[in-house]
């Protein structure tokens, strides 16, 4: 059995599975072990700077020919360079969220790499087509990081029924073959993942990390606006409990400083991170004082993410976390959600025969 949809064809990968874009997370290695696998990957680009990026494609292409793509922020300061590196190295596709920039879809578009945008409510996905995206990425509420309010399934039938003509993504609650089969037979064209990703032996999250998540348990995964302003979906720990607890102005002073270490981390001028949290502002419905609250979540997101230091940090996860016990390779967990994936299809196939035995 091929599993071959229009995702394969537009994105150049072997099986319809799209590794999300997470910070700190998505880094060359992880890319290249995914798109290896036969997966599509994206580079998290929008926690670096430009040439951090630029160096980042040229190490994904170092170690793979197999096309890949790269995320990022309209609104992050050096956008334009990073747009420019895309171009220059032809990745494959961009993808993007908040605030798509209409100006660099175009580009972009212009030298044929592929628009991904991820969304969150069924009413962003005609503007999102309109603007010129090639295919959709519908995250649910399960889904891990900033999410919406409506549960996949329902944002999946939402959007099919809405005949886009492009090909659709599911996206929040996902780990396993099971999981695309039925993403497949619902009318979707793939699925996307991005915890079950961040669990494999090629994340280079710290094991003391990745230790918290597979302890984790799907009733205590959590949306909160407590990080940056926006509703995040996190596991629960001191450090989220404290963020809880905190009033408005403990909240307020806690940007500022953790803006100012922001500023240093990433070699910024203090003029670039006041256009950045504009711009931000401006094009998003976030509020300004949103916009100071998002210096908060680069730095604490690290403590754990980058320092091993879960305790002391947040963990953005997917619910599907308490449901996940190990850590394969890329290449054994796409294998098996291949495996699972082509046993559930024709066990549906069977089904429609009107025959009792399972397939084999």
């Amino acid at each position: 059995m091929k599993l071959e949809t229009s995702l394969t064809k537009a994105l150049g990968c072997r099986y319809p599975i799209i590794q999300t874009a997470m910070g700190w997370v998505a880094t060359p290695e992880l890319v290249a072990a995914s798109v290896d696998s036969g997966a599509f990957g994206f580079l998290a680009a929008a926690v670096m700077q430009p040439a951090e990026c630029d160096q980042a494609i040229r190490d994904i292409k170092t170690k793979t020919s197999a096309p890949f793509g790269v995320n990022l922020h309209s609104f992050q300061a050096g956008v334009e360079q990073i747009v420019d590196s895309c171009i220059e190295h032809k990745v494959a596709a961009l993808s993007y969220g908040r605030a798509p920039s209409p100006k660099i879809i175009e580009k972009v578009k212009g030298e044929g790499i592929r628009c991904v945008p991820t969304i969150g409510a069924a009413k962003h996905a005609k503007k999102a087509v309109a603007l010129g995206a090639d295919i959709l990425v519908c995250q649910g509420q399960e889904g891990g990081g900033h999410t919406g309010e409506t549960p996949t399934w329902l944002l999946l039938s939402q959007v099919l029924e809405l005949d886009l003509g492009v090909p659709v993504v599911a996206c929040g609650g996902f780990k396993d073959g099971r999981g695309l089969a039925a993403a497949l037979a619902y009318g979707a064209d793939g699925i996307a993942m991005g915890t079950r990703f961040l669990l494999t032996s090629d994340s280079p999250t710290p094991l003391q990390t990745k230790e918290a998540y597979l302890k984790s348990v799907v009733t205590n995964i959590p949306v909160s606006t407590k990080l940056d302003g926006l509703p995040q979906r996190m596991i629960m720990n001191e450090r989220l409990r404290s963020l809880e607890s905190s009033g408005r102005i403990g909240m307020l002073v806690r940007a500022l400083v953790n803006a100012w270490r922001f500023k240093q981390h990433m070699d910024v001028s203090m003029l670039d991170l006041v256009r950045s949290g504009i711009a931000m502002a401006r094009d998003t419905d976030m509020t300004l004082g949103q916009t100071i609250m998002a210096a908060n979540a680069p730095m604490i997101i690290q403590q754990a993410m980058v320092q091993g230091s879960p305790q002391d940090g947040v963990l953005p996860s997917g619910q599907v976390a308490g449901l996940i016990d190990d850590l394969p390779s890329c290449t054994e967990l796409i294998e098996r959600i291949v495996s699972e994936a082509e046993l559930s299809l024709l066990n549906i196939g069977a089904m429609t025969r009107g025959e009792t035995e399972h397939a084999i």
